[in-house]
């Protein structure tokens, strides 16, 4: 029995299109996060919005980063 090679699920033309898009709407929850972080005062901060907030920008960006490495051919 001969082994498959290993194959990416995501054809690599994509991975130009899915680093913008990600880093992106990640760019966009890091300034949402950063608007409600300095408009809303100490007393009103849910620390809960703060941290599903933060993760979902740094999910977002991380994605993003490897996807740009993946498309400019630093395979990791």
């Amino acid at each position: 029995m001969a082994a498959k090679p290993i194959a990416s699920p995501i054809s690599v033309a994509l991975y130009p299109t899915l680093s913008v898009f990600t880093l992106a709407i990640g760019l966009v929850i890091t300034a949402i996060f950063f608007i409600y972080e300095t408009t809303s005062s100490r007393k009103n901060r849910s620390l809960g919005k703060e941290l599903a907030t933060s993760a979902v920008a740094s999910v977002f960006l991380g994605f993003g980063s490897l996807f740009l490495l993946l498309a400019s051919g630093v395979y990791v």
